[in-house]
């Protein structure tokens, strides 16, 4: 392989996301003469980034108190909340939960706020690379020291392709790892360190996000609506969401929680005929469909963060799982993540007796609001995985009114991939056939997604064992990932012939990691693709 060249920074941050962002900031407002880097696998800042989103303003107000004289495009204050229980005709309006009270918050396009973010922290001097996939960490004698990241051209063989760029090693003192959901190098890390001993597996949950341009008389700029219910049985936890933000622009999702038992259920095709209940049809008819995502969020909460420091780094934001679920929201809470551990890194610039560990962070998070407020909601979401909906309905209110998140116990997590049920235990479900006006396929939505990889580089998608495919995925459950896969990136092929296999289109990966979660005997690994591939989601995603 050809030597690779490098540079050298004092921190490291990989990933451009909130949490990335807010370190970088921080960083330079604490050592204004420190070399700070930023690596971001994304064509550029915001094109990976899909939230619905609210932003709870807590964390940038300390980050940067002036921000409101100079606010991110479509940056609309919340309005009238609303939180709705659905059955297939009609919805009725429920109290809404203190967790979810929108006073005071944001409709944002999070990819803006990012690309937002990004200009400020150039501003102060912070070097942002986006195009640069970090795959793979540099460890040396046991401490993390940078990463290799730019590698282009390997061909399937694992040789140096006509196209071959070896990359660079970007060196740090210190390295902050913010890549998000599964992140692949934080995964990686996790399982060399041994991050998890100790705490709960973590859970996760895929949400799908549409946006769409409605007329006029039909927006209400920052109206926020939620809700729970149809058409999701009983057993499977999610809901949706209906944000307003912008010219008549009207952020979609709906939300399915991956421990999810029914092999024969579709997250994609649920929230395909969400939109055809009356309320939200009403709301869509006659609008037009301009984009398109999909992302894994973590779950599992207080419970499942992992340990948060190793020798030569950190993680932060969803990265380590510091998302409320109740609050449905994790942009405050991964800012703030990385805020701390900006403040612990630039202690240990100011004095190396500090130790190349970070210890100072995780102390950080213990004693902030961010882990007081996790903390505070950390039955919930488990609540619904032990007792179903209405269970879950019934711990949530008696934690929130009665015991106001001090229930003198902590409720267990369980890996999602365990709780998916053989086909012939699970009842099939005929989702109908899209009209193309208000509901829609998959691959036509990909293209929404804007979603492209090199057709020459080698697929970022894999089995680690293709013998367990048949025996397994096919013959137990179904093929599950093409179900589960949001981008139509996975067909079993050839079960007419008696040939069942499985197919692996692996550009029109919109990044999701849903597969690297479900699938049943974790069989399927995502890894790092090249730099600038996969969605470029538009300013409003």
């Amino acid at each position: 392989m050809t030597e690779r060249e490098s540079m050298e920074f004092d921190v490291l941050v990989v990933g451009a996301g909130p949490a990335g962002l807010a370190a970088a900031i921080r960083l330079k407002q604490l050592s204004p003469e420190a070399a700070v880097c930023v690596v971001e696998k994304g064509s550029e800042v915001g094109a990976h980034i899909l939230s619905g989103a609210v932003l709870e303003p807590r964390a940038l107000d300390e980050l940067l108190p002036d921000w409101r004289d100079d606010p991110p495009a479509l940056a609309t204050p919340a309005g009238e909340d609303s939180f709705m229980f659905l059955t297939a005709t009609k919805a009725y309006k429920l109290p809404t939960p203190p967790q979810m009270n929108n006073h005071g918050n944001y409709v944002v396009s999070l990819g803006n706020v990012c690309r937002w973010l990004a200009e400020k922290a150039e501003a102060l001097g912070v070097e942002i690379y986006p195009g640069f996939a970090a795959s793979e960490a540099i460890v040396e004698e046991g401490v993390v020291k940078g990463v290799v990241a730019g590698v282009m051209g390997i061909t399937r063989e694992g040789e140096e392709g006509p196209n071959y760029q070896p990359g660079m090693e970007l060196r740090a003192r210190y390295t902050l790892f913010g890549e998000g959901c599964r992140g692949s190098l934080a995964k990686t890390l996790q399982e060399r360190f041994n991050l998890r001993e100790g705490v709960q597996p973590q859970t996760y949950a895929l949400g799908i996000k549409e946006l769409w341009e409605i007329p006029k008389e039909r927006h209400t700029p920052g109206k926020v609506w939620h809700s729970v219910g149809w058409p999701l049985p009983t057993d499977t936890y999610g809901g949706s969401w209906l944000y307003m933000l912008g010219e008549n622009l009207v952020s979609v999702g709906f939300v399915v929680g991956l421990d999810y038992p029914n092999t024969w259920l579709s997250p994609f095709d649920e929230m395909q005929r969400f939109k055809t209940h009356p309320e939200v049809r009403k709301i869509l008819e006659g609008g037009k469909r301009i984009a398109y995502g999909a992302r894994a969020l973590s779950e599992g909460g207080f419970q499942s963060v992992p340990k948060l420091v190793f020798p030569g780094g950190v993680l932060i934001g969803d990265s380590a799982g510091f998302l409320n679920v109740p609050k449905i929201k994790g942009t405050h809470t991964a800012m703030k993540s990385g805020m701390l551990a900006a403040e612990a890194a630039a202690a240990a610039l100011a004095d190396e007796a500090a130790g190349p560990v970070l210890e100072r962070y995780p102390e950080l998070v213990r004693g902030s609001w961010l882990w007081e407020e996790l903390s505070g909601v950390r039955n919930i979401r488990p609540g619904f995985a032990k007792w179903g909906f209405w269970g879950g309905m019934l711990n949530a209110a008696l934690d929130t009114y009665v015991f106001r998140g001090k229930a003198p116990w902590t409720l267990p997590n369980h890996a999602d991939h365990t709780a998916t049920r053989p086909a012939d235990q699970s009842p099939k479900i005929e989702y109908p056939r899209p009209d193309g006006k208000l509901t829609f396929d998959r691959l036509s939505s990909v293209f929404l997604s804007n979603t492209n990889h090199e057709e020459d580089q080698p697929a970022h998608l894999k089995l680690k064992d293709p013998a367990k495919w048949q025996p397994v995925n096919w013959e137990t459950y179904r093929a599950p990932e093409a179900r589960y896969c949001p981008a139509a990136v996975y067909e079993a092929v050839g079960a007419d012939e008696g040939e069942p296999h499985l197919v692996i289109n692996a550009q029109n990966c919109v990044h999701c990691k849903t597969c690297d979660i479900k699938d049943p005997s974790q069989n399927i690994d995502w890894c790092t693709p090249e730099g600038g591939g996969g969605p470029n989601y538009i300013g409003g995603m």
